[in-house]
């Protein structure tokens, strides 16, 4: 029998795509799905940027680039950072990565063994703890309570830090719950971690330019008392309809930038060149269809949420960020689970149980908008249906 190394027996998953795969297998028997359970964007890539990436493989770029990224694309980053937060990175600090979750993978990797723990929002995107667990360490739970609209209290996480404590996760706007952390507890956090010198903080903002009803993203950059043990992961797969692209970056303090440089390395090599070119297009083009998309977003958000209130056993908070709500069900009897199968099943309507998320995430279900407002409605009834029938 194959002798596994230990760490596998703690790596976890995304239900997400799990319950995909069972979507389309129900679409594949002619049942009519209507899928409100993925995490991406349901536009097209702005041709714009497409095109970059046809003429860059025409042009000839068909070999390895430098493994931080091409010098341009870097360079691009920190202008868009500059323009968006008013702060000055230097490009030989941003990591080009094919994706957003090698950034997590190697923040991880890099604090994470037995011994030591790190904090991570729950719910939040389940590779944070399924990688804390992989290491060894001890997952810490940031609890993001529907009271306050799912944002943290800085008050807690700052009473939650040991001596044990290597890394803090957090992700705002959030996924499951399109919490947005107000600055009032951003720079309480801020503030509070000027006790903890040795803890490293890692700052998800993959849904920094999905923001509602005026806020604003406060990102971590502009704290520069930070820098010196800040990674801030930011990327092109939401913000441009580029999930598929697998094509993101971070921010890494000078302490570590050649430690995740060599596990790029020894991982990726690097990123594939024509969707580098497609990134500075991204970056340096027109914004119309990025705002177009986010106003679309903000209708559907808008057309949702009073759906779901009405739903029998269900509430519904305004999410102020990205493109998810996460209503309280526990009015329906059902666990999350329990609930998230019926739909599926008996009403075709594709969700994630908020149990995919983390323990706290029992007693509520994700829906994505990301989809026509037609849909939703007609996703909607249907479970208005199963409900009271």
């Amino acid at each position: 029998m194959l002798q596994l190394a230990r760490g596998m027996e703690f790596l976890g998953t995304e239900t997400a795509f799990d319950i995909l795969a069972r979507a389309a297998e129900l679409e594949r028997g002619g049942r009519d799905i209507i899928n409100l359970g993925i995490g991406q964007p349901d536009f097209k890539t702005p041709a714009h940027i497409v095109e970059a990436a046809v003429k860059a493989l025409r042009d000839g770029h068909h070999g390895y680039t430098p493994s931080q990224g091409i010098l341009p694309l870097r360079e691009a980053v920190c202008a868009d950072l500059n323009k968006r937060h008013g702060v000055e990175v230097d490009p030989g600090y941003v990591m080009i990565m094919p994706g957003g979750k090698p950034t997590m993978f190697f923040s991880i990797l890099m604090f994470g063994e037995p011994g030591t723990e790190i904090m991570y929002p729950d719910p939040g995107f389940p590779i944070y703890r399924s990688m804390i667990e992989y290491t060894g360490a001890t997952p810490v739970p940031i609890v993001l309570r529907e009271e306050n609209e799912f944002s943290f209290s800085a008050d807690e996480v700052l009473s939650q830090i040991t001596e044990k404590t290597r890394l803090i996760i957090i992700n705002s706007p959030g996924n499951p719950t399109g919490g947005a952390v107000p600055e009032s507890e951003i720079k309480q956090l801020v503030a509070g971690l000027a006790q903890y010198p040795d803890v490293a903080i890692m700052s998800d903002e993959i849904y920094s330019q999905m923001l509602y009803d005026g806020r604003e993203h406060i990102s971590l950059l502009r704290f520069p008392e930070l820098r010196d043990r800040l990674i801030v992961l930011d990327g092109w797969s939401k913000t441009y309809a580029m999930t598929g692209w697998r094509l993101g970056f971070s921010i890494w303090p000078q302490t570590l930038i050649e430690k995740v440089n060599r596990l790029a390395i020894n991982c990726h090599s690097c990123v594939n060149a024509p969707t580098q070119f497609a990134g500075i297009a991204a970056l340096e083009g027109p914004t119309d269809e990025v705002e177009a998309m986010v106003a679309a977003f903000d209708e559907r958000r808008r057309a949702i949420v009073p759906l779901l209130n009405q739903l029998p056993g269900f509430r519904c908070i305004m999410p102020g960020g990205a493109f998810y709500v996460f209503p309280n069900i526990t009015g329906t009897g059902l666990t999350a689970k329990q609930l998230q199968d019926k739909m599926l099943e008996e009403a075709g309507i594709a969700t994630v149980a908020g149990t995919s998320f983390g323990q706290y995430g029992e007693g509520f279900v994700r829906f994505s908008y990301a989809n026509s407002i037609e849909n939703i409605r007609k996703a909607i009834d249907r479970v208005g249906e199963l409900l009271v029938g």
